[in-house]
Protein backbone atom coordinates (compact mmCIF):
# COMPACT_ATOMS: atom_id res chain seq x y z
CA UNK A 1 0.00 0.00 0.00
CA UNK A 2 2.82 2.45 0.90
CA UNK A 3 4.58 1.66 -2.39
CA UNK A 4 1.44 2.67 -4.26
CA UNK A 5 1.49 6.18 -2.72
CA UNK A 6 5.26 6.68 -2.58
CA UNK A 7 5.70 8.04 -6.14
CA UNK A 8 2.79 10.55 -5.90
CA UNK A 9 3.93 11.59 -2.43
CA UNK A 10 7.50 12.22 -3.62
CA UNK A 11 6.19 14.06 -6.68
CA UNK A 12 4.02 16.26 -4.42
CA UNK A 13 6.98 17.04 -2.16
CA UNK A 14 9.11 17.86 -5.22
CA UNK A 15 6.42 20.21 -6.59
CA UNK A 16 6.07 21.88 -3.19
CA UNK A 17 9.80 22.45 -2.90
CA UNK A 18 9.96 23.78 -6.45
CA UNK A 19 7.10 26.23 -5.75
CA UNK A 20 8.72 27.30 -2.48
CA UNK A 21 12.07 27.92 -4.18
CA UNK A 22 10.42 29.85 -7.03
CA UNK A 23 8.52 32.04 -4.56
CA UNK A 24 11.66 32.77 -2.53
CA UNK A 25 13.57 33.66 -5.72
CA UNK A 26 10.83 35.91 -7.16
CA UNK A 27 9.69 37.71 -4.01
CA UNK A 28 12.52 40.29 -3.64
CA UNK A 29 12.14 41.49 -7.24
CA UNK A 30 8.36 41.66 -6.92
CA UNK A 31 8.55 43.59 -3.65
CA UNK A 32 11.08 46.09 -5.02
CA UNK A 33 9.04 46.57 -8.22
CA UNK A 34 6.03 47.39 -6.03
CA UNK A 35 8.10 49.74 -3.84
CA UNK A 36 9.56 51.56 -6.86
CA UNK A 37 6.09 51.97 -8.38
CA UNK A 38 4.58 53.31 -5.14
CA UNK A 39 7.45 55.70 -4.38
CA UNK A 40 7.59 56.89 -8.01
CA UNK A 41 3.89 57.74 -7.93
CA UNK A 42 4.77 60.69 -5.65
CA UNK A 43 7.31 62.32 -7.98
CA UNK A 44 8.58 60.08 -10.76
CA UNK A 45 11.65 57.99 -11.47
CA UNK A 46 15.17 59.43 -10.94
CA UNK A 47 13.80 62.34 -8.92
CA UNK A 48 14.11 62.97 -5.18
CA UNK A 49 10.77 63.30 -3.42
CA UNK A 50 10.63 64.80 0.06
CA UNK A 51 7.83 63.33 2.15
CA UNK A 52 6.02 65.51 4.65
CA UNK A 53 6.37 64.93 8.38
CA UNK A 54 5.03 61.49 9.28
CA UNK A 55 1.51 61.24 10.70
CA UNK A 56 -0.62 58.30 11.83
CA UNK A 57 -1.95 58.02 8.24
CA UNK A 58 1.48 57.80 6.55
CA UNK A 59 1.71 54.30 5.09
CA UNK A 60 3.16 54.41 1.56
CA UNK A 61 5.18 51.20 1.95
CA UNK A 62 5.86 50.32 5.58
CA UNK A 63 5.14 51.98 8.87
CA UNK A 64 7.39 55.02 8.91
CA UNK A 65 8.93 56.31 12.11
CA UNK A 66 7.41 59.57 13.41
CA UNK A 67 10.93 60.57 14.51
CA UNK A 68 12.30 60.63 10.95
CA UNK A 69 11.95 62.79 7.88
CA UNK A 70 12.13 60.82 4.63
CA UNK A 71 13.31 61.69 1.14
CA UNK A 72 13.32 59.02 -1.55
CA UNK A 73 14.49 58.51 -5.10
CA UNK A 74 13.19 55.56 -7.08
CA UNK A 75 15.94 55.07 -9.64
CA UNK A 76 16.45 53.41 -13.01
CA UNK A 77 20.07 53.13 -14.13
CA UNK A 78 18.87 51.62 -17.42
CA UNK A 79 18.60 55.16 -18.82
CA UNK A 80 22.09 56.16 -17.66
CA UNK A 81 24.03 56.84 -14.48
CA UNK A 82 21.88 58.28 -11.70
CA UNK A 83 23.53 60.97 -9.58
CA UNK A 84 22.56 61.47 -5.95
CA UNK A 85 23.70 64.48 -3.93
CA UNK A 86 23.07 64.80 -0.19
CA UNK A 87 24.40 67.85 1.63
CA UNK A 88 25.24 67.61 5.34
CA UNK A 89 22.18 68.09 7.53
CA UNK A 90 22.43 69.66 10.98
CA UNK A 91 20.43 66.93 12.71
CA UNK A 92 21.24 64.35 15.39
CA UNK A 93 21.46 61.67 12.68
CA UNK A 94 20.92 61.30 8.94
CA UNK A 95 21.71 58.60 6.41
CA UNK A 96 21.57 57.72 2.73
CA UNK A 97 20.76 54.11 1.85
CA UNK A 98 20.49 52.62 -1.64
CA UNK A 99 18.49 49.43 -2.10
CA UNK A 100 18.87 47.36 -5.28
CA UNK A 101 16.45 45.28 -7.37
CA UNK A 102 16.76 42.37 -4.93
CA UNK A 103 16.06 44.61 -1.87
CA UNK A 104 19.70 44.32 -0.77
CA UNK A 105 21.53 47.36 0.58
CA UNK A 106 23.92 48.46 -2.17
CA UNK A 107 25.26 51.53 -0.34
CA UNK A 108 24.83 53.24 3.03
CA UNK A 109 26.47 56.24 4.66
CA UNK A 110 25.46 58.31 7.65
CA UNK A 111 26.45 61.66 9.11
CA UNK A 112 29.20 60.08 11.23
CA UNK A 113 30.79 58.33 8.24
CA UNK A 114 30.35 61.40 6.01
CA UNK A 115 32.14 63.56 8.63
CA UNK A 116 30.31 66.74 7.62
CA UNK A 117 31.08 66.35 3.91
CA UNK A 118 28.44 66.18 1.17
CA UNK A 119 27.71 62.79 -0.37
CA UNK A 120 27.96 62.53 -4.14
CA UNK A 121 27.29 59.06 -5.49
CA UNK A 122 26.66 57.77 -9.00
CA UNK A 123 24.53 54.67 -9.43
CA UNK A 124 25.93 52.90 -12.48
CA UNK A 125 25.71 49.68 -14.45
CA UNK A 126 28.54 47.70 -15.91
CA UNK A 127 30.07 49.72 -18.75
CA UNK A 128 28.95 53.08 -17.32
CA UNK A 129 31.37 55.53 -15.74
CA UNK A 130 30.75 57.75 -12.73
CA UNK A 131 31.34 61.45 -13.41
CA UNK A 132 34.32 63.08 -11.73
CA UNK A 133 33.64 63.79 -8.06
CA UNK A 134 31.04 61.03 -7.71
CA UNK A 135 31.58 57.78 -5.84
CA UNK A 136 30.52 54.87 -8.09
CA UNK A 137 27.94 52.40 -6.74
CA UNK A 138 26.88 49.43 -8.87
CA UNK A 139 23.58 48.06 -7.52
CA UNK A 140 22.23 44.69 -8.69
CA UNK A 141 19.66 45.15 -11.45
CA UNK A 142 18.54 48.43 -12.92
CA UNK A 143 15.84 49.64 -10.52
CA UNK A 144 15.66 50.31 -6.82
CA UNK A 145 15.18 53.02 -4.22
CA UNK A 146 17.57 55.48 -2.59
CA UNK A 147 16.36 56.69 0.79
CA UNK A 148 17.47 59.64 2.93
CA UNK A 149 16.39 59.42 6.57
CA UNK A 150 16.82 62.30 9.01
CA UNK A 151 16.28 62.04 12.76
CA UNK A 152 14.40 65.03 14.13
CA UNK A 153 14.11 66.41 17.62
CA UNK A 154 10.37 66.89 18.24
CA UNK A 155 11.17 69.50 20.92
CA UNK A 156 13.06 71.74 18.47
CA UNK A 157 11.85 73.50 15.33
CA UNK A 158 12.36 71.28 12.31
CA UNK A 159 12.31 74.05 9.69
CA UNK A 160 16.08 74.24 9.21
CA UNK A 161 16.46 70.47 9.17
CA UNK A 162 13.64 70.15 6.62
CA UNK A 163 15.14 72.85 4.37
CA UNK A 164 18.55 71.14 4.45
CA UNK A 165 17.00 67.75 3.69
CA UNK A 166 15.11 69.20 0.72
CA UNK A 167 18.45 70.13 -0.90
CA UNK A 168 19.06 66.44 -1.59
CA UNK A 169 18.89 65.72 -5.31
CA UNK A 170 18.62 62.71 -7.62
CA UNK A 171 18.91 62.93 -11.42
CA UNK A 172 20.17 61.18 -14.53
CA UNK A 173 23.70 62.25 -15.55
CA UNK A 174 23.85 64.32 -18.75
Amino acid sequence: MIRHWLAPLLFGIFCGLLAWHGTIAAMPRALMALAVRRVASAGGINRMTHAPVVTAKSRAIVRPSPDLLYSSCPYDVGVGPVLIDVLPIDAPYWSLSVFDTLTNTAFVRNNVQAAGEPLHIALIRKGQVAPKGYYPVMPAGTRGVALVRVLIDRNAPIGAIDRARRQSRCRVAN
